[in-house]
């Protein structure tokens, strides 16, 4: 019998197929969604992230975000400890960081009220399966300690999954857009 690990892993490698292929076969506006959503939250101070490989790019929504409040994208600062969110500007220097991620070139460090998650998977209840470094669950887990915080997992339609492999320290997402539809929970 595969433990949880395994199990976790499987469903990765089967999520980062159905992402690869909805990535390759993408339309221009895939964050239009996401763009409609985050104007009924002008000026809330918010965080995106920066697409790498197959992710769903949210950079035009985010840009369009920044015209009326702040707007950061997650920095790595250890293993097993919560990012930590730095402005960003669509004009902005950046740099390389971890994990081939850009990040701000100069560090100006807040905290967001709402987070747009990358993900691998999401299911139908709000579950999100990452990366697997558990990243997110803390940094979600510390800011709710302090203050409601949306979570909204962006993502292709294509990555929503049955029965996710799911553990108690897992954070649910409160909303998943796509590039079709916008899912709350």
């Amino acid at each position: 019998m595969m433990d949880l690990i395994e199990i976790k892993a499987a469903a990765r490698k089967e999520a980062f197929a159905r992402r690869k292929a909805a990535f390759d076969a993408r339309a221009p506006g895939g964050a239009g969604r996401l763009s409609e959503v985050l104007a009924g939250y002008r000026g809330v101070p918010l965080s995106g992230y920066m697409p790498i490989r197959t992710e769903i790019d949210p950079l035009p929504a985010m840009a369009e975000a920044s015209a009326y409040g702040p707007v950061g994208v997650p920095v790595i600062q250890a293993a097993e400890q919560p990012l930590k969110f730095s402005r960003w500007t669509p004009e902005g220097a950046l740099k390389d960081g971890p994990f081939g991620a850009k990040v701000p070139a100069q560090d100006d460090y807040f905290e967001p009220e709402i987070l747009i998650v990358p993900l691998v998977a999401f299911d139908a209840r709000g579950g999100r399966l990452g990366y697997g470094g558990g990243f997110y669950d803390r940094t979600l887990e510390g800011l709710r300690d302090k203050r409601a915080t949306l979570a909204i997992g962006f993502a292709f339609d294509v990555q929503e999954a049955a029965g996710l492999p799911l553990e108690p320290t897992d954070q649910p997402l409160d909303m998943v857009v796509t590039e079709s539809r916008v899912l709350t929970f």
